[in-house]
């Protein structure tokens, strides 16, 4: 899509050249300038994947806390299965 912008800010250059109003000329140099302006967001919005987070490829703090805590068991040389037992109750996490 950000290469529509591109085309239509040529297009509207080609106008401005041709013309022989004024008022056209600063109209289609103003629309070029607002349409290349429009085409460097959208290319930089594909690029950068837009700022958007997947939200449910967050952790909740619940299953951050339970990891913590499994962490934490494994680094102190347990077994782990006292927490697992813990937070038997809790809904296992969403897999992506």
């Amino acid at each position: 899509m950000h290469w529509l912008y591109l085309l239509f800010a040529f297009g509207a250059l080609l106008i401005a050249i041709t013309t022989a109003h004024t008022w056209v000329l600063a109209l289609c140099l103003v629309a070029a300038l607002a349409l290349v302006g429009a085409w460097a967001r959208t290319l930089y919005l594909a690029r950068a994947g837009g700022g958007t987070r997947d939200v449910l490829t967050m952790i909740d703090p619940d299953e951050l806390r339970r990891l913590r805590e499994l962490a934490e068991a494994k680094r102190n040389g347990e077994s782990g299965t006292a927490a697992d037992t813990s937070s038997a109750d809790r809904t296992p996490p969403h897999s992506a």
